[in-house]
């Protein structure tokens, strides 16, 4: 039983020392960074892996990633409304209306965070309030946006008809992913 040990642990050892990341046998001119970054080399911005993560379904990564990008970059409109958009996937209602009011605070002519604050409003069941949020989505937009004039038709519908349920459930949010480019998410 003793000689297995021993021959388990001599093996191991000399696996270790033919690996080329590290081992007792390694050279002394170790790469101190992480496997695959150099010196220099800049890691992958926060608000694209966030964006992504959202596409994939996966929120609660999602938002830890937009909480990342708000260590690098502070809390810039960007940051603000993702992370209000995250929130807004995950069912935090409150903390979403909460962040997205905040990102509108910051730049008042973000179309993405006035369209999701509308989704939250609706979701809320606060109809009136959401289809003026939508309508000023729809205008800072000028009606570019198909998805935010569905919404808007929806919650005006909505507000004439207050028993009116659209025959298709999905919900709408947009997600900034650079200067005039925006990623449509559906639930």
């Amino acid at each position: 039983m003793v000689k297995a040990h021993i021959g388990l642990i001599a093996a191991t050892a000399l696996l270790a020392a033919c690996q080329t990341t590290g081992g007792p046998f390694a050279s002394s001119k170790q790469n101190p960074y992480a496997p695959g970054m150099a010196r220099g080399e800049e890691a992958v911005d926060g608000l694209i892996v966030g964006h992504r993560l959202m596409a994939a379904g996966e929120y609660d990564l999602a938002l830890h990633a937009y909480y990342r990008a708000a260590a690098q970059y502070g809390a810039t409109v960007d940051v603000i409304a993702s992370i209000g958009s995250a929130e807004l996937k995950l069912g935090r209602l409150g903390q979403a209306e909460t962040d997205l009011r905040r990102a509108i605070k910051i730049d008042e002519t973000f179309v993405p965070a006035w369209n999701n604050l509308g989704v939250v409003l609706m979701d809320k069941g606060q109809v009136a309030e959401a289809s003026r949020v939508f309508k000023t989505a729809f205008a800072l937009d000028s009606g570019r946006s198909d998805e935010i004039r569905k919404n808007l038709r929806l919650a005006l519908a909505k507000l004439g008809n207050p028993t009116y349920d659209a025959p298709e459930k999905s919900k709408f949010s947009l997600v900034r992913r650079g200067h005039g480019e925006y990623l449509l998410l559906t639930n």
